[in-house]
């Protein structure tokens, strides 16, 4: 064994020598170095080999780049999809933002042209669960001012009246609920009713009777709150809505209309609670203005007959 090792030893520092000489040789050689041949020849042996090696390894290369591929291109649908998800929800805030914009908007121009002072609430709830009125919470309360049998509007019209307030929160009677009733004047004129709810629907409209059985309604006239003695509930000047329909009731002291609310009861979000009414009734300064129709131009063609020929 001990020869067979020395042996080993002899041969393997025989083939290191030889390389080391070989080395040598073509570095000292440069671009005319004598193994050039034997280069070429390996390169010869050898080159096919190793294209069909590059060849079997290339499709399992690219196989396994694709497999740990999988789990960054799940990562980033993941990210996308929560990118467009933060999108959908900033587009909804930012629709939200502006429609409560708008109606603050409207809010403010109907306390100003009405001089009312008002409080502004969000409506967080509908009607409680222990009774059947027509109501809506609202997030305001006696630590904003808030009392009962104060009016509440929006930049429509009158809302309804304070039922009930606490701290930080208020209950809201609304004009459409059936124990609901409203004194109310026709615009431009002094006639006087009171409008009574139906429930907050689609439809919802007022009942309206008016005191004076031979005072003339039609329909499309405009009602305005009448106001109530020191302003509580209702202050004077809001308005309420536009006549649609009038009933006449024989042998009665009253004359009896159907009237569209100018407030959507079904979409309540921003109200106003009036704190302070004016000190002189507004009357009809508050309603909207009414829309103008814009005349059709009318066209005159005169045609002239041709001259009769002789």
């Amino acid at each position: 064994m001990n020869r067979d090792t020395r042996r080993t030893r002899v041969l393997l520092a025989l083939l290191l020598l030889t390389s080391i000489s070989l080395i040598t040789i073509d570095y000292r050689g440069g671009e005319n170095s004598p193994l050039d041949g034997v280069r070429s020849l390996a390169a010869a042996v050898f080159g096919p080999v190793e294209q069909v090696a590059s060849a079997i390894a290339s499709p399992v290369g690219d196989a396994v780049d694709k497999v740990a591929g999988l789990g960054s291109g799940t990562d980033e649908a993941a990210r996308l999809d929560r990118e467009n998800k933060s999108l959908r929800r900033d587009l909804r805030t930012s629709e939200l933002a502006r429609n409560r914009a708008a109606e603050l908007d409207g809010l403010l121009r109907l306390a100003g042209a009405g001089r009312y002072k008002v409080v502004p609430a969000q409506v967080i709830a509908i009607g409680p669960a222990q009774t059947f009125s027509w109501t809506v919470t609202i997030d305001a309360g006696t630590r904003d001012g808030v009392r009962p049998d104060m009016t509440v509007v929006n930049g429509d019209g009158l809302v309804g009246r304070v039922k009930t307030a606490g701290p930080t929160t208020a209950t809201v009677l609304l004009a459409v609920d059936p124990e609901s009733s409203v004194g109310v004047r026709l615009e431009g004129s002094m006639e006087v009713g009171f409008t009574t709810g139906q429930g907050a629907t689609s439809d919802s409209d007022l009942d309206l009777r008016l005191l004076d059985g031979q005072s003339s309604v039609a329909r499309g006239d405009r009602l305005v709150s009448f106001g109530s003695q020191g302003d509580r509930p209702y202050v004077p000047g809001v308005p309420i809505g536009e006549v649609v329909s009038v009933r006449g009731t024989p042998g009665s002291q009253t004359r009896t209309a159907r009237v569209r609310p100018y407030v959507d009861f079904t979409s309540l979000d921003l109200v106003g609670v009036v704190v302070e009414a004016p000190r002189t009734d507004p009357r009809d300064a508050v309603l909207p203005p009414r829309p103008t129709s814009t005349p059709q131009p009318t066209v005159t063609v005169t045609v002239t007959p041709p001259p009769s020929g002789g």
